[in-house]
């Protein structure tokens, strides 16, 4: 890979200039945002600390490729979110749905191959294309919030206007190239900041949950 290769992919962006996206750029403050509140509310609890601190790494790479665009870059502004999703996955599995450790385990890794099976699926549908690495995760969300839905209808709520928000940040995200003849800043930037609402949410619904104390009845190992 060359590290340093331009990457142009955004309305917003008319030269490899730093300030190029100043819109993009700025308002990745979101995530850091975000990540400050729920920091502070997810105090003594260390799988949601760790959350946060994710999250302000997202808006930290983030930032950097609506800088720097370059290949590095880019890999800076995905890997953080790739992070957060798995863990967030295990985090559930193992402290709301209750699932042993290995099988928390094991049913976060089976995103990978989720993730890679449903992605080309939403490359072949014209509005999703654009964004069809990331429509399979508010499906997976939704899947959880139905298999929740009885037991834990709070928790299962919370996922669901979770799922509603990545939904309405995925088609902003989607719209971008398309809009920029009639708004040309794009709509790229509605997506870092619905984002950045959706990934703190997502926290706060987790933290939510461990303090309510719901959890599923049967084995496990959640703490």
């Amino acid at each position: 890979m060359h590290w340093t290769r331009p990457i142009d992919a955004y309305c917003e962006r008319l030269s490899p200039a730093f300030w190029a996206e100043p819109v993009n750029a700025v308002t990745n403050l979101g995530f850091i945002l975000a990540a400050l509140i729920l920091w502070r509310r997810s105090a003594g609890q260390p799988l949601a600390q760790v959350l946060s601190a994710i999250l302000c790494v997202i808006g930290i790479g983030s930032f950097l490729f609506h800088t720097q665009a370059v290949a590095w870059a880019a890999i800076a502004d995905t890997a953080p979110i790739g992070g957060f999703i798995l863990l967030y996955l295990f985090a559930i599995n193992l402290q709301v749905c209750r699932w042993p450790l290995w099988a928390a385990a094991l049913g976060t890794a089976a995103f990978i191959p989720y993730a890679i099976a449903l992605t080309p699926v939403f490359a072949a549908l014209p509005f999703t294309a654009i964004s069809a690495v990331y429509w399979p995760v508010p499906l997976l969300i939704l899947l959880y919030a139905a298999v929740l839905w009885v037991k834990v209808p709070a928790t299962a709520r919370g996922l669901a206007s979770g799922a509603a928000i990545l939904i309405l940040s995925l088609i902003f995200r989607s719209l971008d190239q398309s809009l920029c003849p009639v708004w040309p800043i794009g709509t790229h930037f509605l997506w870092h900041l619905l984002n950045a609402l959706m990934l703190g949410w997502m926290i706060e619904v987790y933290c939510r949950h461990r303090r309510a104390g719901q959890v599923l009845a049967g084995p496990g190992a959640g703490r």
